[in-house]
């Protein structure tokens, strides 16, 4: 092969492309040497034909030339394997384009906008150059180390490469132009084809997933709008349609103040909000939502028809109902104005917007079931499912396979194909566990593993089922007892015992009374009948040692037994019919000993109290009479937990410590003259 080309570039990056364009298109019948003025040149270079990358290649590289030599300077066009890159950039994006010179990032500029890449704002960048405003993206034919530090990111779009006439005219100075001209012409154009095929289903693509996503949003069941950073419409659903009373082919392409003529709406619809925010437009009650995309200037709008969705909300409720799995009382069902029930409403209403566990603690017949419905009926999980089981009203074995399922033939009596467990029902939901004091240490450990992992296995199964549910128990019983007796595990009780609530009895809200004596008279759909006034303040006067219930089952029997308009105390059953209070014997060791752990630890309590000091474990700890009454901080602390449930001291966080109560000095008030 006679036919010698030497090829000279700036850098090793730019010999190694335009090389490899050559022998890709000339390299059959032209043979090739190239050099990089950043690595080496040759002192005399005498080759038939010279060809420089650029004028300053030329400039640079010409006195190594021997002057026989023909030399020319190649004309460049776009990297056709990397231009696709620029059409992830944005309409109108700002951008430097980078190269070595001025004169080099102009020529870059106009060969971009000359191939039809005149989507993007170009300004020229090279060494020395000052930057005039914040651009903080960069596209540069190979000069990546040009690029100016304050630049996010730098798209290399790839060497320039060389133009078509170049190649021409390097096969007319070889007398080849006739014989090779097509074919040459073929390979070059042949690789814009390729170009233009990637183009082409690049946007077919797009196009593409423009109409799904422009078939998802229409299928939204919402208005939805969007505006792109120059506060131009872009989207506008069928439902926005509707609601605005505007048609999409009005509203693309304008602005918002184009669009609504409402102040209020306009300047929601215009500045960040956190929430969503409610309005009427058109008739229609709409909440609307705004929404930042991140990264980017456009914001969608949400306008969701609070009417359907209320609609929506009865729908899933009527469901609920059908299946019977739906708390049935909210706070509002639970009567009373006294403080100790709206305190304790307060503290239940701050419960039950949390996902945490809740241990219900309170004497039989105060309403704790009442105060488990309106703790899911007021939480987040309120559409979902609720189920309560009575621990003390289910054998062992029944209570197993109620509460995790079983699967087909899994036991004699099981039924075909098998049953979902409560735990698997109330997926979503809440799990209500009523009378927990009275499960077995079997279940115990088996319900604590549910509690931990939040997955079950049925009797008889073999694969874990995931779920998500809320646990509420409650119990009547002192658990801490239960635990210091071995009969309850201390990692459930803390496990249970994330969140606590007390329910007071009834004695300690009295006030309570003639409200609740209306109520259960309303339930017997008896509205005309009178209570004599010292029939009243008899039921107030009493102690009520079952409760709720007990009241409600002597309204009952009132009522049933009296033959008179007014009924009167002579109605009133005799004393077997009352509850009697749980009398502690003081000849039993155990008792006595535990009211006399309560006295003492209240005791100090009350001095700490009394001296201002914080009353914590340790300064508890710190201030007993280790000589008559050795008790660990461990200890105490079970101590304080039962005179906390028996409503004698609050316990807080911080400064404020454990405080005795009004209830906790009358006790220690009466104790004190009891010799234990």
């Amino acid at each position: 092969m006679n036919n010698h080309l030497t090829l000279i570039t700036g850098t090793p990056e730019t010999k190694l492309a335009l090389h490899e364009q050559l022998e890709d298109i000339l390299g059959e019948f032209i043979q090739i040497t190239s050099y990089a003025v950043d690595e080496y040149v040759p002192e005399q270079l005498n080759d038939h034909l010279i060809i420089f990358s650029s004028y300053l290649i030329e400039e640079e590289a010409s006195p190594n030339v021997s002057p026989s030599s023909t030399c020319m300077t190649a004309r460049r066009t776009m990297n056709y394997q990397h231009i696709d890159r620029l059409f992830e950039l944005e309409k109108g994006t700002s951008v430097l384009c980078v190269n070595d010179t001025r004169q080099m990032a102009e020529e870059t500029i106009d060969t971009l906008k000359k191939i039809g890449m005149n989507h993007l704002s170009y300004s020229p960048y090279y060494p020395g150059k000052k930057i005039e405003k914040n651009i903080e993206t960069a596209v540069t034919p190979g000069e990546i180390t040009f690029a100016p530090s304050s630049v996010k990111t730098i798209m290399d779009i790839g060497v320039r490469l060389i133009d078509i006439t170049t190649l021409i005219e390097v096969l007319d100075h070889f007398e080849l132009k006739q014989q090779l001209g097509g074919t040459i012409s073929s390979r070059y154009t042949g690789k814009i084809i390729e170009l233009s095929k990637k183009l082409a289903d690049m946007n077919r693509q797009t196009e593409l997933l423009n109409h799904h996503l422009q078939q998802v949003v229409d299928g939204v069941n919402d208005g939805v709008m969007a505006i792109d950073r120059h506060g131009k419409v872009t989207v506008f659903n069928p439902f926005i349609q509707e609601y605005s009373g505007l048609s999409s082919t009005h509203a693309i392409g304008r602005t918002l103040p184009q669009l609504f003529k409402d102040t209020k709406l306009l300047q929601f619809l215009t500045n960040p909000q956190e929430e969503g925010k409610y309005f009427t437009i058109n008739g229609y009650n709409l909440m609307i939502y705004r929404v930042q995309w991140e990264e980017s200037d456009n914001v969608i709008f949400i306008f969701k028809n609070t009417d359907e969705t209320i609609n929506m909300e009865k729908a899933a409720r009527k469901q609920l109902l059908k299946t019977g799995y739906i708390a049935k009382h909210s706070f509002d069902h639970i009567l009373g104005t006294s403080p100790s029930i709206q305190q304790t409403k307060k503290i239940a209403r701050q419960l039950a917007s949390t996902e945490l566990p809740v241990l219900i603690q309170g004497e039989s017949g105060t309403g704790k079931e009442l105060f488990a419905h309106a703790l899911h009926h007021h939480s987040a999980r309120v559409y979902e499912p609720f189920l309560a089981v009575n621990f003390s009203a289910l054998p062992e074995d029944l209570l197993e396979s109620e509460l995790f399922g079983y699967e087909e033939g899994s036991f004699t009596g099981a039924k075909k194909g098998g049953k979902k467990g409560l735990f698997e029902q109330a997926d979503g939901g809440t799990i209500f566990l009523d009378e927990i004091g009275d499960i077995s240490l079997k279940l115990q450990a088996r319900l604590l593993r549910v509690i931990q992992e939040m997955e079950i296995r049925k009797i008889g199964g073999t694969k874990t089922i995931p779920i998500n549910v809320r646990i509420i128990a409650a119990t009547n019983k002192n658990l801490l007892d239960l635990i210091d007796k071995g009969e309850f595990r201390e990692d459930l009780y803390h496990r249970l015992k994330v969140l606590f609530l007390t329910v007071p009895p009834l004695r300690e809200r009295k006030a309570d009374i003639p409200a609740l004596v209306r109520q259960f008279l309303q339930e017997n759909q008896i509205r005309d009948q009178q209570f004599d006034p010292a029939l009243m303040n008899e039921l107030i006067r009493y102690d009520w040692y079952g409760n709720i219930r007990e009241l409600k089952n002597t309204i009952s029997y009132l009522i049933t037994v009296s033959e008179q308009p007014v009924i009167t105390m002579a109605d009133l059953p005799g004393e077997e019919f009352f509850q009697k209070p749980k009398v502690q014997s003081h000849s039993g060791s155990e008792s006595v000993m535990d009211e006399r752990l309560n006295q003492t630890v209240l005791n100090v309590v009350k001095d700490l109290n009394d001296s201002f000091t914080n009353a914590s474990r340790k300064k508890i700890y710190e201030n007993l009479d280790h000589s008559t009454l050795s008790l660990s901080e461990q200890q105490i602390r079970r101590v304080l937990d039962n005179l906390k449930a028996r409503g004698y001291v609050t316990i807080k966080r911080g400064r404020s410590g454990t405080q005795i109560t009004p209830e906790g000095l009358a006790f220690l008030s009466s104790s004190n003259s009891i010799n234990f």
